[in-house]
């Protein structure tokens, strides 16, 4: 029977071993990414465990995750009201909406900005940062009257224009950087064989941009589907509200809807839930892309 020598067998010195220090570590640092997890994790599971109880129940002491009175009757009272079906309707039109047409935006504007010089191309990005740097809440007032004025308020097109603006300045700055990784000879063997920049940018750019636009695209339906105070102020009708807002009507003037509150909270999670779990890969690839060159 051959036998084979280790390395350390070979050099006549012992095996290493991992310092006790290193395992401390190790353990610690295991630790505490444990307690950080079940404590982002505990408001989730408790609002799961409300949305399947009678409001009575949900502030009993001591607290219970499972209870006696277990049923969906705050789903079923959400899944067949039409009002509170709409808040996901309108949600969703607007969300995809900005979504989409920040992207289109985004990839002219990042192709322009990532290929070409021209004048004002410096002038151009210090706005684009600066507009993404101003804090939303200070634009509520002027965006308020820009909409009455223009007819938009209490409109579909009203709530997409105005949060495009806070969406497209992260979009171009990320579809820039992710341009600038890209090599400049894939332009050019476009234009050799004939062919305009469009084409190079739509048959070749986006099919390997894909990560980039997944990442682009996942951050900016979220912004849209979560945003809840330019919704409140430039929506006035209850067929125009999103869900923030229908989660926030069941706050009523004498008593509060906990469970309906915590069944269309679950609801409302589940569209950006999936996102991130269906394109995880892609997300998370295209923001380190993003970030490596701009």
């Amino acid at each position: 029977m051959t036998v084979l020598a280790t390395p350390a067998a070979v050099s006549g010195r012992p095996a290493q071993r991992t310092p006790p220090k290193h395992t401390g570590k190790k353990v610690a640092l295991v630790a505490a990414l444990v307690l950080g997890a079940c404590f982002s994790a505990l408001p989730v599971l408790w609002m799961l465990s409300s949305s399947f109880k009678r409001n009575s129940e949900i502030f009993e002491f001591p607290p219970r995750l499972i209870t006696p009175g277990f049923s969906f009757d705050a789903y079923t009272t959400i899944l067949t009201d039409p009002v509170k079906l709409r808040f996901f309707l309108n949600s969703y039109v607007v969300a995809l909406s900005v979504t989409v047409l920040s992207l289109v935006v985004a990839v002219l504007a990042a192709y322009a900005f990532s290929r070409y010089e021209f004048w004002g191309k410096k002038t151009i990005n210090i706005v684009v940062v600066t507009v993404q740097a101003v804090p939303p809440i200070t634009l509520l007032i002027p965006y308020f009257g820009l909409m009455v004025t223009l007819r938009l308020y209490n409109t579909y097109q009203g709530l997409i224009l105005t949060y495009m603006v806070f969406t497209l300045p992260y979009a171009i700055i990320m579809m820039t950087g992710y341009f600038n990784t890209l090599p400049r000879e894939l332009d050019e063997a476009v234009k050799v064989d004939g062919a305009g920049p469009m084409t190079a940018l739509w048959r070749i750019l986006i099919p390997i941009s894909v990560p980039g636009l997944v990442s682009v695209g996942v951050y900016t339906f979220m912004i849209a589907w979560n945003e809840f105070l330019f919704a409140l102020t430039l929506t006035r009708t209850e067929d125009m509200r999103t869900v923030p807002i229908g989660i926030q009507l069941l706050m009523g003037q004498h008593s509060y809807e906990w469970n309906e509150m915590m069944a269309m909270s679950i609801l409302g999670c589940i569209p950006v839930l999936l996102l991130f779990l269906f394109f995880q890969r892609y997300f998370i690839g295209g923001m380190t892309a993003g970030a490596v060159k701009l």
